[in-house]
């Protein structure tokens, strides 16, 4: 094998195992399984890129797929190989981890691989370093609850987690849903509790979902707190006794729509693309559909596709689904569309807005969907030297007014464009709508602010 991983080759993805030369005590598998990825683009990068996959987590989607690896060498800009090595997986998936390994191990475990690396690994005129990534993992310990395949979205895993906090004081647990196709990039949660206080394994207790008025994942709260832009016509709406509405494109545990309609008062459609999340949603997260909050299965976009040429017709009376079922309670247009779609490629970082949104067709179709003053509402991780020209551009060629919310610390900016030019974004006054809206979304409506059209 070291003959054939001397060279560097864009794009290689090599997997292996080799007798353990009895590494560590912990490493104790008869083989180590090695995984080797070379960046596509290698020129200029200096870097020979290994990480340690920790005991236990030799099966994770993280550190056993194509995916995970290739979104963990994105992530590392100038690795021209991203080397994974660890225990060989257990052919059976297990359901429960804890952390065996103490920072004092890790150390003297990468000083062993180090010279295994270099002699077996490390190409032939590239920096002789090595460099070990280590992944921030939150997770103490995790019970794995269901695995599942959709037709459309592929493999899905729900598990409960018990989660360090980032202050680093204290731990929650948290139910999360994750994806295969992008293991190391997204997943989405709720937070749960033990019914009992003195247990020592996870298998031993039930969990049940905390209702404490929080959104998550946590990017969610300041897409929500986009709707600052519109507060104006919202809250003219509630006090007719009108509810108003929102479209919800992609779904995950359906934290998103059940937030809006209990917290904000709305009517909220959410359209999720495989009927393995919506039964997910309802049988690990909670949700309960309603009259006013309703789930349904299809491609979100072609399905907004489809709604815009239904709602232009004369006699709408609501949106027809694919199984010819009528949404008699949503029978006008939306005030709001809010895209949680990331990219479907797991061969791109960036987790939103998907490319297809942002087609200029795509975005006529959802202004279609939008009544006057309705906004819509995204979730942009492109970097900032990339923002302006591919999404900006684009969708304020389309709805001319453009709003944006600058995340602090965090990767993500989030864009609400508007149908409309009469907006109260800044007006003076507080309406009660706009009060609630601070009240269950904190500062970040404070944070809306224009987005000027570069001259």
């Amino acid at each position: 094998m070291s003959l054939q991983t001397k060279t560097i080759v864009p794009s290689r993805y090599i997997t292996f195992t080799i007798p353990n030369p009895s590494i560590h005590h912990h490493y104790n598998a008869s083989h180590l399984r090695i995984a080797v990825l070379d960046s596509s683009s290698p020129s200029g990068r200096t870097k020979f890129g290994v990480m340690v996959v920790p005991v236990g987590l030799e099966s994770d989607w993280v550190y056993s797929t194509f995916e995970g690896h290739l979104q963990i060498l994105l992530c590392h800009t100038d690795f021209y190989r991203l080397v994974l090595i660890g225990n060989s997986p257990d052919p059976i998936n297990p359901t429960s981890h804890s952390p065996v390994i103490n920072q004092k191990d890790q150390s003297v475990i990468q000083r062993a691989f180090i010279r295994l690396l270099n002699d077996e690994l490390k190409p032939s005129n590239q920096s002789s370093t090595v460099w070990f990534s280590t992944r921030v993992d939150m997770v103490i310990r995790s019970l794995v609850l269901g695995r599942f395949f959709g037709k459309i979205i592929g493999e899905m895993l729900i598990e409960d987690v018990e989660w360090k906090l980032e202050n680093g004081v204290g731990t929650e647990f948290r139910r999360r849903m994750r994806f295969r196709k992008s293991p190391y990039l997204f997943e989405t949660y709720m937070k749960i509790q033990p019914n009992k206080t003195d247990f020592v394994n996870m298998e031993d207790v039930e969990f049940e979902i905390v209702d404490d008025g929080v959104l998550r994942p946590s990017y969610l709260t300041p897409m929500v707190a986009g709707l600052r832009v519109n507060h104006l016509l919202l809250n003219r709406k509630i006090q007719k006794g009108i509810k108003p509405t929102a479209l919800c494109l992609g779904v995950g545990t359906g934290a998103l729509v059940a937030f809006l309609n209990s917290q904000l008062g709305f009517k909220v459609l959410g359209i999720e693309t495989d009927v393995i999340v919506l039964d997910a949603a309802k049988n690990y997260f909670g949700f309960e559909s309603s009259n006013n909050s309703r789930l349904c299965t299809g491609h979100p976009l072609k399905m907004a596709e489809k709604f815009a040429t239904q709602v232009e017709t004369d006699g709408f009376h609501g949106y027809i689904l694919d199984n010819g079922e009528c949404l008699n309670e949503f029978d006008d247009k939306f005030d709001v569309v809010i895209s949680d779609l990331e990219a479907a490629n797991p061969s791109v970082v960036m987790k939103s807005p998907s490319a297809e949104i942002i087609r200029k067709s795509m975005l006529m179709n959802i202004k279609k969907l939008l009544g006057v003053n309705g906004v819509l509402i995204l979730d942009v991780t492109i970097p900032k030297e990339r923002y302006y020209d591919e999404v900006i551009t684009p969708v304020m060629e389309v709805f001319g007014e453009m709003y944006e919310i600058d995340v602090e610390n965090e990767k993500y900016s989030i864009v609400i464009a508007a149908s409309e030019t009469e907006f109260g974004a800044f007006d003076p006054s507080e309406s009660e709508f706009l009060k609630t809206l601070k009240k269950v979304t904190g500062s970040f409506p404070e944070a809306v602010k224009p987005i000027l059209k570069k001259r």
